[in-house]
């Protein structure tokens, strides 16, 4: 279903495909480091791959917290990764007047969850004519996306994924109703379970966000088994002093055996 999609390799295997990277682009070294594991495991296990990498996080709970490293340098270097590794590349933009810009570098632009309403940024992402990713807003059903698909292609782009990553629980959770991944793939696009964010517990005291990562095996095991076209996972070789995130992602570590067992449950239920 990512035909549209020139670099992206292994899409004759069957396999479910992979959005996964750092959460923020840190720097050129540990983004080559992460982006080459990740590479040769999505490689071994035949698995078609887009890697992810913030380059401005503009979404904080607190004023103190890391944005970035300027967001030209962070686009350079997702250009660098997709040049030196032949994978697609896909980042967060958060106003119009960032779709041009980003999408000079990347090939999949992507909508957070909290700006999935936002009518000028789906149409001026759609306008680039890169693929944009829309994620469901926590606050939102599964069904009220088909509205962020219809702006996107009415604005005569029709390269369109929809993530979910949970809906709001309370004040300090997410919940993950997998009933809204059938019902998004019936607009006719690609749905990705984000794996990692679904995972995040908002709005702690401490104004840093926290998470469950022991869980995000299990989320991606049941989006799987529910037919999901795609996962997000955000991963780093040390989640405990990534800049942004960290609470949430998968250890780069056990990364390939976490694929390897999804597969197995995608194999059973093709």
């Amino acid at each position: 279903m990512l035909n549209y999609l020139d670099k992206l390799k292994n899409t004759d295997s069957g396999n479910f495909f992979l959005m996964a990277g750092p959460c923020a682009i840190e720097g050129e070294e540990i983004a080559m480091r992460i982006a080459e594991k990740i590479v040769k495991i999505t490689d071994k296990l035949q698995i078609p791959y887009i890697f992810k990498g913030s380059y401005r996080k503009a979404n904080r709970s607190k004023g103190s917290s890391f944005t970035g490293i300027g967001d030209e340098k962070a686009l350079k270097i997702l250009e660098k990764v997709a040049k030196e590794f032949g994978v697609p590349t896909v980042t967060d933009i958060h106003e119009s007047a960032e779709a041009a810009m980003a999408a000079a570098y990347v090939d999949v632009l992507q909508i957070p969850a909290f700006l999935c309403r936002q009518t000028d940024l789906l149409i001026a992402a759609a306008h680039t004519g890169k693929v944009v990713n829309v994620k469901k807003g926590q606050f939102l059903s599964a069904g009220s996306m088909k509205f962020a698909v219809e702006k996107i292609q009415e604005a005569g782009n029709n390269k369109v994924i929809l993530t979910d990553r949970g809906n709001t629980f309370g004040y300090q959770d997410l919940i993950v109703d997998y009933r809204g991944l059938p019902e998004m793939q019936s607009f006719g696009v690609p749905v990705v379970m984000d794996c990692t964010h679904s995972l995040q517990q908002p709005n702690q005291s401490s104004g840093v966000t926290g998470g469950k990562p022991e869980l995000i095996s299990t989320i991606a095991k049941a989006a799987i088994a529910v037919g999901a076209d795609g996962l997000f996972i955000e991963t780093h070789p040390d989640p405990a002093n990534a800049k942004s995130d960290g609470a949430n992602m998968l250890h780069l570590d056990l990364l390939e055996e976490t694929l390897s067992r999804l597969i197995k449950i995608r194999q059973a239920i093709l």
